[in-house]
């Protein structure tokens, strides 16, 4: 028998693209609920999130301090999706950091920053370069990097710059602008398609 045959596909698993649904939708929906993205000089919602496979980040992230995840009020990201919602917008508007959640969507509380890739991780990794967008600032290519490491199933990012929502997954990313996010839900976004 195979290790290959012995290892959970969670990058299909039903549980785990559940989770990253009800990621995408709240963070599309903290995005959308910011009316003043194009006012000068402020800066909205913004949030990196990683979906993790083991129970530790610890080789390849370290902290950010004192900005934690209110675990007190919601410590599982699809128990109760509208008070993920509400801390998510909160954490979104006054921490900086990711937040790291594993693949049954328990959520860690400390917020990190994730190291870049070492020579060293690189041999664990898709030997295929990432390949940086112009859209992309140091969250987003954070974000690809880290997605590309073995126990990350994913991560997906809200910008504060312009509200867009990315997931990341093996390297490889699909985006939404802010007109584009909901589809055919955003009636706004729809109708200017």
């Amino acid at each position: 028998m195979a290790d290959s045959d012995l290892r959970i596909e969670y990058e299909t698993h039903d549980g785990v693209r559940e989770l990253l649904d009800c990621l995408v939708y709240s963070l599309e929906g903290i995005s959308l609920d910011f009316d003043r993205w194009n006012e000068r000089y402020v800066k909205g919602p913004g949030m990196y999130i990683a979906v993790v496979t083991g129970p530790s980040v610890a080789a390849f992230a370290d902290p950010m301090g004192d900005n934690t995840w209110p675990t007190d009020r919601c410590r599982d990201v699809c128990l109760d999706l509208d008070v993920f919602f509400e801390t998510a917008r909160e954490v979104a508007m006054t921490r900086d950091g990711a937040v790291v959640i594993s693949v049954d969507g328990v959520i860690q509380e400390q917020l990190v920053r994730f190291r870049d890739l070492a020579p060293d991780d690189r041999a664990d990794v898709d030997s295929a370069a990432a390949e940086y967008e112009d859209w992309m600032g140091s969250r987003h290519m954070s974000a690809l990097d880290t997605s590309r490491r073995p126990n990350v199933i994913a991560t997906v990012t809200l910008s504060e710059e312009t509200g867009r929502v990315s997931v990341f997954q093996r390297g490889d990313f699909r985006t939404d602008v802010r007109p584009e996010l909901g589809g055919e839900w955003n009636v706004d976004g729809y109708r200017r398609r």
